[in-house]
């Protein structure tokens, strides 16, 4: 049987507010001309970071810290909690809710993804698991990487990748983030936590929690190889082989669109009333 054939991009470093904005074009690009499924990679450049859909800002992000260091916010089309996105590979999948490899549940959805991030960390000699969705810590914050869930990667225990998913007008978006390093110092002093007591506790806890891929290799691997690493993962995982996909000018226009609205403040730091973001 032959395998699937599936666009593949490689973004490059880019701006956190061009990065939204592409996930966000290739869904509605998808929607439109019902092209391939398609699997894009992407790095941050300035580092920054990415929030959930629904995540309240006020009382868990330090945005003055933040604004100092350098560190844009952008809000992601996904739910979850927020990311400090740096040192990393960045995947995303654009891909029809009705496709035939695409199961109708949310979870076994990420499971079937899972697969292609599986096989990326093999690659690198890496023996990662699968999660069981784990029990929330006592003291929740906001940070995304203190907690797997749903199928996500661990290695010995450690969460090693997470991942995001949304649905809409019969298109799904996945998304997620694959550390090379984690930089726990700027991490921290990114994050809100009720007492300094509290945060050196999470500081400890994260670090029996989180782990990057530089810390299970022998010598660093650069972005380049873990990224040849991730695509082959793919295309092993899904039982799929990528092909380059040249976005068209009407795309990168929209794009251009998009990127606007993901760096304003309307869409980044909109009120909140009654416990929802306005839109």
């Amino acid at each position: 049987m032959l395998e699937e054939t599936w666009g593949y991009m490689e973004s490059g470093l880019c701006t956190p507010a061009y990065n939204m904005a592409m996930d966000e074009a290739l869904m509605n690009w998808q929607r439109k001309t019902g092209m391939k499924p398609t699997l894009r990679f992407y790095g941050w450049a300035p580092a920054g970071i990415s929030v959930g859909f629904f995540q309240k800002l006020n009382g868990s992000i330090d945005l003055e810290k933040a604004a100092q260091m350098g560190v844009p916010l952008v809000r992601r089309q996904t739910g979850g909690k927020a990311v400090l996105h740096d040192q990393e590979l960045t995947y995303s999948i654009v891909i029809p809710e009705h496709h035939p490899s695409m199961p109708k549940s949310v979870k076994e959805a990420y499971l079937v993804i899972s697969r292609g991030l599986l096989e990326g960390y093999r690659n690198l000699g890496i023996h990662a698991q699968l999660a069981a969705e784990a029990k929330r810590p006592k003291e929740s914050s906001a940070v995304c990487f203190e907690e797997p869930s749903w199928h996500e990667l661990t290695v010995e225990g450690r969460k090693a990748a997470g991942s995001a998913q949304t649905r809409k007008q019969g298109i799904i978006l996945q998304h997620g983030s694959i550390p090379l390093q984690l930089d726990e110092k700027r991490l921290f002093e990114l994050f809100v936590y009720p007492s300094e007591s509290v945060k050196e506790r999470a500081r400890q806890a994260f670090r029996t929690r989180a782990v990057a891929i530089n810390e299970l290799m022998p010598e660093p691997a650069s972005l380049e190889k873990v990224q040849q690493a991730f695509k082959a993962g793919f295309e092993t995982g899904l039982g799929i082989r990528l092909e380059k996909f040249e976005p068209p000018a009407e795309l990168l226009e929209e794009v251009r669109v998009l990127e606007a609205k993901y760096a304003s403040e309307e869409w980044n730091y909109r009120r909140e009333e009654k416990g929802e973001l306005m839109r």
